[in-house]
């Protein structure tokens, strides 16, 4: 039996999005840093021969939040349990700091989105994390400095959960404003909470739909990982 499609097109308040969706209980969800392999600055063909060494290939990935110039993360990263980018609680200017943001995580067959200070309160231990900033969604409700008629237009691309657990990525196809990219996860993906991951670096791997974004550059990346087909 055909495995049913993991990626649709979406039109939305007259922008244009790629939407994948995917169950955390069954679908392998990892992130990769750029010092995980090995790289200044990671991409979709580095993450598949470091997979390929393994065994392994990935069936779909995307730029998976903010760095600094070096592509360390800004903030949490946590690889296969492993910390590798420190809690980010500061206050400065910038998207990444534009409250609330917050951290994709997944453990246990579950996946989360959720604000920073709740998180860091929750005391999870995840096994993959990421934290990036702003949030779109929180509790059901958009962003407070999201605005209907703001000016400002980019690619961008984030993550929610969807009611049934599953996570959803989507990617804008047009430069959309951050108001109406937040209310495509609120009203269409009915995401209660759900993560900007990035606008000038948006990228998107989904051989499912032929797309590979070769020039992309990224300090991290979320992958959903297979065991190759021997």
């Amino acid at each position: 039996m055909a495995e049913a499609p993991k990626c649709a097109e979406i039109e939305h308040l007259g922008g244009r999005y790629t939407v994948c969706t995917f169950d955390p209980a069954k679908d392998t969800i990892r992130l990769y840093g750029a010092r995980t392999l090995g790289s200044y600055g990671a991409s979709y063909d580095q993450l598949n021969t470091h997979l390929l060494r393994n065994g392994e290939h990935m069936s779909f990935a995307m730029n998976g939040g903010m760095y600094h110039p070096d592509y360390g993360p800004v903030g949490l990263l946590v690889e296969n349990g492993r910390e590798t980018g420190a809690l980010n609680r500061d206050d400065a200017f910038g998207n990444f700091v534009m409250k609330p943001n917050g951290v994709f995580w997944l453990a246990d067959g579950k996946a989360g989105v959720m604000e920073t200070e709740a998180f860091a309160r929750a005391g999870l231990s995840p096994r993959e994390a990421t934290q990036s900033g702003p949030m779109l969604v929180v509790d059901g409700r958009i962003h407070p400095r999201f605005l209907p008629d703001a000016t400002s237009l980019q690619i961008r691309n984030g993550v929610g959960i969807l009611p049934d657990g599953r996570v959803g990525f989507a990617i804008s196809r047009d430069h959309v404003r951050f108001h109406d990219f937040a209310t495509l996860f609120r009203d269409r993906l009915h995401c209660r909470n759900a993560l900007f991951l990035d606008g000038s670096i948006s990228s998107l791997y989904a051989p499912e739909i032929r797309r590979h974004d070769r020039r992309a550059v990224m300090g991290t990346i979320i992958a959903v990982v297979k065991k190759l087909p021997w």
